[in-house]
């Protein structure tokens, strides 16, 4: 990072706030070996706030120190937090603990980012959100994301072995994966890969998305709990994530009915799914490298399901990293950031607007040089 960045603005009416907060000791960590520590779920709020009450208030930062630390052992990116400090770079298009908007709800969209991701993984595309007029929580789950922070002031580093345990045997789903990517076959003979896929090597994934749910279940319950005059649940609840946060949004929609719609950025669909049709609205963003890991969410459904395909687009490059990567990085893809941002949050806001919000009846998304649009008509 070896000069300044110009992060996104939000685009919508609002202003946007930020909260954090914690839920202590929720039940044993399963990830801790020594069987001595308790899991706890952090989460971080975004919100509209009038434009004319952020006046002297203190921006939020778009990474924290653990983050920066927990993204350079994940990902060997370079971060110098000190010096992003130091030049004003770290500061996101929020403001911290800003006074809500008075007798006015939003609708709820929850948000789980990546494995080995972060909370504030995607902060400029929900930023955004909230600009527009929706409250959106990013939960996190220590361990498996890069660096996962507290309200007391502690954190915790992800834990690297971690990936190892994501194809068991490792050089076996390798393989495996390298044969799905590279299957040319129809959306049925691609699932039925992928399914081999994940039954056969992938054990531990579908035991973590569980996990996941089970963090996100605590988060929204408090949320529910603490924040009933800002959220509108009168149409549900929209959700989101990116990689394995997206499987998680994906099974959701499958077996809780407080979720209205979902959208997955680039994750395969692991999980246990059980044959079980999606009777919800669905949108996957995908890049190439991930075309094929996610025919299910195309089949078996009785809502509408649409595919956006970015060209140029690496799966890192769905989250804020993409714009501190160098352009010619191999992890971010050609595709300017900018340009991929105001993509993914006009995708994010006609599905959104449409199946939450309901002030259109249908999403307005349409193929250009940057995605590729595909509608999936509902079974009969």
């Amino acid at each position: 990072m070896s000069s300044k960045k110009e992060f996104p603005m939000p685009t919508g009416e609002y202003a946007v706030g930020t909260k954090t907060f914690t839920i202590y000791n929720t039940r044993k960590e399963d990830l801790d070996p020594s069987g001595k520590t308790m899991r706890h779920v952090p989460a971080r709020l975004y919100y509209p706030v009038d434009k004319t009450r952020t006046e002297g208030l203190e921006h939020g930062r778009s990474m924290t120190r653990s983050e920066a630390a927990g993204i350079k052992k994940a990902f060997m990116i370079p971060v110098n937090y000190d010096k992003m400090e130091a030049s004003g770079e770290n500061v996101s298009q929020c403001f911290v603990d800003a006074p809500f908007i008075a007798d006015k709800k939003f609708p709820l969209i929850v948000f789980n980012h990546g494995y080995f991701s972060y909370v504030e993984g995607n902060s400029f595309l929900l930023i955004d959100l909230a600009s527009h007029g929706y409250f959106v929580m990013s939960v996190g789950h220590p361990y498996e994301g890069a660096g996962t922070d507290f309200d007391d002031g502690t954190s915790q580093l992800l834990d690297k072995k971690l990936a190892k345990k994501m194809y068991d045997p490792y050089l076996g789903g390798i393989l495996a994966a390298l044969k799905l990517t590279r299957c040319k076959g129809t959306l049925e003979e691609q699932d039925k890969l992928f399914d081999k896929l994940q039954d056969n090597y992938c054990s531990f994934i579908k035991t973590r998305i569980e996990a996941w749910i089970t963090d996100t279940d605590i988060a929204v319950k408090h949320v529910r709990e603490n924040f009933a005059d800002q959220i509108d649940l009168a149409d549900g609840i929209g959700i989101a994530g990116h990689s394995h946060g997206g499987a998680v949004a994906y099974k959701y929609l499958l077996t809780n009915d407080n979720y209205t719609c979902g959208i997955n950025i680039d994750g395969g669909l692991f999980g246990d799914h059980d044959g079980r049709p999606n009777r919800k609205p669905f949108l996957q963003i995908s890049c190439k490298d991930n075309e094929k890991v996610v025919a299910k969410g195309y089949l078996n459904h009785t809502a509408p399901a649409y595919k956006v395909l970015f060209r140029d687009m690496k799966h890192i490059a769905f989250s804020d990293m993409k714009h501190s990567l160098p352009p010619s990085a191999m992890l971010g893809g050609k595709l300017d950031a900018d340009v991929a941002h105001e993509h993914m949050c006009k995708t994010f806001l006609e599905f959104f607007d449409c199946y939450l919000k309901k002030i259109k009846d249908k999403p307005e998304l349409k193929s250009d040089n940057v995605i590729t649009v595909t509608e999936f008509a509902p079974d009969v």
